[in-house]
């Protein structure tokens, strides 16, 4: 028997071609997992384990990390209203350092000779899971077969077809990686600079037609109903309103942007209730935070965001930060309500008992009730006193 190796599976080509290759052509045992974090329903659960069993690995494993990868993951960056660029809202980045952690361990549970993934040479998953493989389980050998080998997708199914494995080949022209928290999309559109993708490349294809009004209801931060309906953690509520607003076709984009590795990447995305969620979170925010505590989680929320995008969930000024953005949330309670319409979505407006725009005190543009006009006159020329001093010494060295 060869040596044993943990494989972080999925059932889609790569991780396919990994599977044969290791057990057929290197003689390893080959144990594989797939980590759920909100992706697969049961059936395609079951059809995975089939398919990775088919393709003759020695054990398969499920773990549904749904509810721990948003607690450990998602509620941080919609405290941060994290977006990538300003586009993306991290969904495959946020997911495969979920994954990598349970694979990492289910390693060291199976003291496994070696570990394996199905990343290519040319993205930012390859540095995610070796990080967090080197970290997590210092020593173990890591496989990479297809950065290794530096093939092409075409390649891979050339192989599998010559193994005599059956799988739907035509749908493998697109790398479709599903999540709680949006799904990408590569494909050949994806690989220039000019495209988009088709229509039909797209997972959820849009049927709803006209326009519709949701209300999402948030506590300290975290999305607990939608439309009145609660739910027992916010993950499901999550998955509740991906399934009003994905048929709108809402969330579709395309985010270009650095990858770790020092290249420009290009990927399609649709994400309806992350960008939904993100925009009605920020929303409320600026209704109940004040200045300098929105100034500051942006500052913040923005370094987050990226250092998780390069893997680094791991370093201990991530738990810091998390802490001062998790302390952020304690007033940003209170309804948003979201139009929903073919392609796009609009926030109407907020309600909230922590709502600083409060009429008892002024309302902008007529009348304040905090103070008079002489306190301002007497603001004015204190606070822009120093500005004054400065532009009349430079008048007096100018003369």
């Amino acid at each position: 028997m060869g040596k044993k190796v943990v494989l972080g599976f999925s059932g889609g080509l790569d991780t396919s071609f990994c599977v044969k290759y290791l057990t057929e052509d290197q003689g390893y045992e080959v144990h594989s997992i797939i980590v759920n974090t909100g992706g697969f329903s049961e059936e395609e659960l079951k059809n995975i384990e089939e398919h990775a069993y088919r393709l003759g690995v020695k054990s398969h494993k499920t773990v549904n990390a749904v509810k721990s990868y948003y607690d450990s993951i998602i509620r941080f960056l919609i405290y941060g209203n994290v977006l990538k660029n300003n586009t993306y809202p991290l969904s495959v980045s946020a997911e495969r350092l979920s994954q990598a952690l349970h694979i990492a361990s289910y390693a060291e549970e199976l003291c496994a000779d070696a570990v394996a993934h199905g990343s290519t040479g040319a993205g930012n998953d390859q540095v995610r899971f070796d990080m967090i493989f080197h970290i997590m389980i210092p020593g173990i050998e890591i496989i990479t077969p297809i950065r290794d080998l530096q093939l092409s997708r075409e390649a891979e199914i050339s192989y599998l077809k010559e193994k005599g494995v059956e799988m739907n080949f035509e749908k493998a022209a697109y790398s479709i990686n599903k999540g709680l928290w949006g799904t990408s999309v590569g494909g050949r559109e994806t690989l220039s600079s000019r495209g988009m993708l088709p229509e039909e490349a797209w997972p959820t294809q849009v049927t709803q037609t006209g326009s519709q009004e949701v209300k999402l209801s948030f506590e300290k931060g975290e999305l607990k109903a939608v439309n009145d309906e609660t739910f027992k953690h916010p993950s499901e509520a999550i998955q509740y309103l991906q399934s009003i607003a994905g048929p709108y076709g809402i969330g579709r984009d395309i985010h270009v942007g650095d990858t770790i590795i020092g290249i420009k990447g290009r990927v399609g995305f649709e994400a309806a209730a992350p960008m939904v969620i993100l925009k009605a979170h920020h929303a409320l925010e600026k209704h109940v935070l004040t200045k300098w505590q929105l100034n500051w989680k942006d500052q913040l929320a923005q370094f987050y965001g990226n250092w998780l995008h390069e893997g680094q969930i791991l370093d201990p000024v991530m738990r810091d930060i998390e802490g001062y953005l998790e302390t952020s949330q304690r007033n940003v309670t209170g309804d948003v309500y979201v139009q929903l319409q073919p392609y796009r979505f609009q926030v109407t407006g907020i309600e909230s008992r922590f709502d600083l725009m409060n009429s008892k005190f002024g309302k902008y543009g007529e009348m304040n009730t905090g103070f008079t006009g002489d306190d301002v006159k007497g603001f004015t020329r204190i606070f822009g006193n120093q500005t004054l001093i400065y532009h009349l010494v430079k008048t007096d060295n100018d003369k």
